[in-house]
């Protein structure tokens, strides 16, 4: 006697060895002894197992899934009365055997009750799981076209819509992640690698700008449409501004006035951008500067906080009035300050100074002579600005005259597509100018909050910590003053924007601060502001690096200068990169100046191999 049974929703037949109530003791057909519960057996036969499985098999092929699903009714039934519903007779075995077998392989259409009981789906049921069943089955074939065509070298456009998610961020139930690494995987490439080969990704620049895009602007980088509201009128300044900065500067924030006053005296004026004016609590501009919280900025581009036509309205561009929170100093022959005095006005920018353009003319080795002569508008104020600024260097205790001088390097991207590296001296006369006066404002105004009470977003170091941002204002060692924020740069950092608003609400007594004491909302934006210009930050250098490796590999360069950072860790001299090295003795102490050859430079894998040469003397 043999057995048709089911196991693990498969059916099998074996042959009886010994049978009980319980359980039959049975030879399967490949003459595995095995044990069956007698509740999941079916149907007793004596032909051949083979036979008989394969003649099941063959007639449950044969039945029409929907005519059974229409004969059923909506009550529970036996496969033994629908079997005979079906065949229109009393079924023999192999028929039960074949409608069993279409049972289960109907999910869909049959619920499985009890042992050989089932209950059809109704209809509305059974119409979405073929629906859904449809549509996997469309997805499959979509899937499988899209790898065909990456296969052959071609981008679909739906595979192109979605490939800075897929790359960076994937969806990995997404059908286009699925055709994306169906088809890389049947080449054997990385993912980058097809992307590259397909022509979705152009260059590594991209493929590193589009991961940093989708973290932190999943939203993408276009604005909407927001106008920015017309503004009352504001006095006019009675001074000529000037601004001085970068040439590829667009979000000029602060400028620049000397007046003269006789008998020695001159007014200072520094005059910072003031969007704040504009910006409504809770308004649409308002939430995007709390989303992006800072301009990113990144070798041959930058991704902007604001809008172009908020940009436009506000930046202290030359030849027109410009809306400017103003602080004011008189400073006497000897550098002595009176006490700031702060407007709200429109102010004339006369002039934007590119510092390109009078670097040469201005700079420790020339121009700095008050009866030399002028070089370019302003020349004379910068000269006095620059004896200004020493003294104020003085009093903070910070004036180093005889400190080596310090480099910071820019990479620039030229039109033939080569690197170029600049060079700027920290501590030039531009810079110490710009730096003091800004200095000046931005301790002035954090002192000005704390004396209110106000709270904002301040920069402190007490004693000899780490640098930090804070919502109440602390002594901050490193510049030598009692009191600092980030006022100067509105534009471009919501943290200034946050405390230009806290200023103007002291300035302005009809205005309102945007947070109080204690203000929750606060200290999460200053948690926000935080994270995000340090990954901000992060994104630059890496762009930085990885087109000072193309500058190498484009130089031919062989051997490095470095100083070490500490361990294997080295700062590669006229670049802005910094890179582990191989070799280096383990008594070699930090700043140590390192001659490194080059081994192996790959700026598309974002890597170099730097192997230890010798020790250098110190710089002069």
């Amino acid at each position: 006697m043999n057995i048709f049974y089911e196991e693990s929703g498969q059916f099998k037949v074996a042959a009886v060895v010994q049978k009980n109530d319980a359980t039959y003791q049975a030879d399967t057909q490949h003459g595995k002894r095995t044990k069956v519960k007698a509740a999941n057996v079916f149907v007793e036969f004596d032909t051949p197992m083979d036979a008989f499985l394969a003649q099941a098999q063959a007639e449950a092929a044969e039945i029409d899934t929907d005519l059974l699903w229409e004969v059923c009714g909506e009550e529970e039934f036996s496969a033994e009365a629908i079997a005979e519903e079906y065949f229109g007779h009393a079924p023999a075995k192999t028929e039960l055997a074949a409608t069993l077998i279409a049972l289960y392989a109907a999910p869909m259409y049959f619920y499985k009750k009890a042992k050989g009981i089932f209950k059809a789906a109704p209809e509305e049921t059974l119409k979405q799981a073929l629906a859904a069943v449809e549509r996997k089955k469309q997805q499959d074939a979509q899937i499988e076209a899209w790898s065909e065509a990456l296969k052959q070298g071609e981008m679909p456009s739906e595979i192109a819509a979605d490939l800075k998610t897929i790359l960076h961020a994937p969806d990995k139930q997404a059908p286009t992640y699925k055709a994306f690494t169906k088809a890389a995987d049947a080449l054997k490439l990385a993912p980058l690698e097809l992307a590259m080969q397909t022509g979705g990704v152009a260059s590594i620049p991209q493929y590193l700008r589009d991961g940093f895009e989708v973290k932190h602007f999943p939203k993408g980088t276009a604005f909407a449409n927001m106008p920015v509201p017309a503004l009352p009128a504001l006095p006019q300044a009675a001074v000529q501004a000037f601004s001085i900065d970068d040439e590829d500067t667009t979000e000029v924030d602060d400028a620049l006035s000397v007046t003269d006053l006789g008998n020695g005296t001159k007014r200072v004026g520094i005059h910072i951008a003031a969007p704040a004016l504009a910006v409504a609590s809770g308004s649409a501009i308002e939430k995007t500067i709390m989303e992006r919280l800072s301009t990113v900025y990144f070798p041959g581009g930058k991704i902007t906080m604001l809008p172009d036509n908020w940009i436009a309205a506000f930046s202290l561009d030359a030849g027109g009035h410009r809306p400017a929170v103003s602080i004011y100093f008189d400073v006497d022959a000897d550098f002595n300050i009176s006490a700031p005095v702060h407007k709200i006005e429109a102010v004339y920018i006369a002039e934007n100074l590119r510092i390109q353009a009078i670097e040469p003319h201005f700079n420790a080795e020339t121009g700095l002579d008050a009866e030399g002569q002028a070089m370019f508008n302003h020349h004379q104020d910068l000269i006095w600005l620059h004896r200004f600024a020493i003294a104020r260097q003085k009093a903070r205790g910070k004036y180093e005259p005889d400190r080596a001088p310090q480099y910071d390097y820019g990479i620039g991207l030229n039109e033939d597509g080569s690197v170029a590296v600049s060079r700027r001296e920290r501590g030039s006369p531009i810079d110490t100018l710009v730096s003091e006066m800004m200095i000046l404002a931005n301790s002035t105004w954090a002192q000005m909050l704390d004396e209110n009470s106000l709270p904002g977003l301040f920069r402190v170091q007490p004693g000899n910590s780490k640098v930090r941002m804070s919502t109440q204002s602390e002594p901050h060692s490193g510049m030598g003053v009692q009191h600092y924020g980030w006022f100067t740069s509105p534009l471009r950092r919501a943290a200034d924007y946050i405390n230009q608003k806290q200023l103007l609400s002291l300035i302005n007594s009809e205005a309102e601060p945007l947070f109080h004491s204690n203000d929750t909302a606060l200290f999460a934006a200053l948690r926000d502001f935080d994270a995000a210009y340090t990954a901000y930050a992060d994104f630059q250098r890496k762009m930085e690096g990885y087109w000072s490796l193309v500058y190498i590999r484009q130089q031919g360069l062989k051997e490095l200068k470095a100083t070490l950072l500490k361990e294997d860790l080295v700062r590669i001299d006229g670049l802005p990169l910094a890179v582990r090295a191989t070799g280096i003795p383990f008594d070699a102490l930090p700043k140590s100046q390192l001659l490194l050859s080059v081994a192996e430079v790959d700026a598309d894998k974002q890597f170099i191999a730097l192997n230890y040469l010798k020790m250098l003397p110190p710089a002069a």
